[in-house]
């Protein structure tokens, strides 16, 4: 088994604009005790302000200035395609990241070759409360981070198996993202964001790989802060400070996630869960966002066409 000092890490940030959570994680990377090999900063914003910032500050950074936000899955798809490390460490622009995190997170990848993916524990920005100690799938079969929420006591010290690693902080094995892509794509561009996460682990878990939970690997993200204005960041659920177009995104994708990835049994087995669950969230939908439910009816071709490419797939 090769030494720990011997994987090639590259780190990939998806960024907006130009913020201090910007920097901080930059820094942070560039302080790990196991050294990352290349960063690379996908400029999502609409002008030049973000890359002339980073550039300035950090000349050892390698730029892509998309022009638009063209969303996470697409913008990572192309950061993972011109990056060369062996692993992959997926970043929102507001995480910060611990200086052991990357040596400790690796010995996840060494217990097994069919590691293909690491969480740490991730804590909010305080680091009292627990955002992730791993990313799972309920039995209403949505996206469910562990812990969500809970003041940290050490209840999640114990290394172990889970379904998936938040996107927030995403440490992937270039080998199972070849073996799992879609065509030329690691993410699905189409869940443009929320649940392309949940997708990739839900792909990969079909395909025999795991996951793996290393909690001396942490992290601290001050979650939804590229999704929402300042004002909002304090608000305890992230999705509460979405706007409407991003809510109806956030529900259209779950759906999306199972269409693509739930076996006819399967969703058989979890119809209750599904129900109970869709029961409450369109209530509250209804009630609190009428926009967004029209939102959502007025894109509900795109779940009819994965449902059409799913089927084809099947002939």
């Amino acid at each position: 088994m090769n030494n720990k000092s011997n994987k090639i890490v590259s780190a990939i940030i998806v960024s907006v604009r130009e913020s201090a959570y910007l920097y901080a994680c930059l820094d942070s990377l560039k302080k790990q005790t196991h050294s990352v090999s290349e960063i690379i900063v996908m400029d999502n914003s609409a002008g030049s302000k973000l890359s002339r910032g980073v550039a300035e500050r950090y000349p050892e950074v390698r730029l892509y200035g998309n022009g638009e936000n063209i969303f996470y899955g697409r913008a990572l798809n192309i950061g993972i395609t011109n990056s060369h490390g062996d692993f992959l460490l997926c970043l929102n622009d507001d995480v910060r990241l611990t200086p052991c995190f990357v040596e400790q997170a690796l010995e996840g990848f060494q217990r097994d070759t069919s590691i293909g993916m690491v969480s740490g524990k991730i804590l909010r920005s305080d680091g009292k409360i627990i955002d992730s100690t791993g990313l799972f799938l309920n039995y209403c079969r949505a996206a469910k981070e562990r812990g969500y929420g809970l003041k940290d006591t050490g209840q999640f010290e114990k290394t172990g198996f889970v379904f998936g690693v938040s996107g927030a902080v995403a440490f992937y094995r270039r080998k199972m993202l070849e073996a799992i892509k879609e065509g030329k794509d690691y993410f699905d561009a189409s869940f443009g964001m929320f649940y392309e996460d949940l997708d990739i682990a839900w792909r990969a878990q079909r395909e025999g790989w795991k996951a793996f939970y290393i909690p001396s690997a942490c992290a601290f993200h001050a979650r939804g802060s590229s999704a929402r204005s300042q004002s909002a960041e304090k608000k305890w659920f992230a999705r509460d400070a979405l706007n409407d177009a991003l809510y109806a995104e956030l529900l259209k994708n779950r759906y999306l996630a199972i269409i693509k990835n739930e076996s006819f049994a399967g969703f058989l087995m979890h119809l209750p869960g599904i129900i109970a669950y869709d029961c409450v969230a369109w209530i509250k939908c209804f009630l609190s966002r009428p926009q967004a439910a029209g939102i959502f009816l007025k894109n509900i071709k795109a779940l009819q066409e994965a449902y059409t490419l799913r089927k084809r797939k099947k002939r």
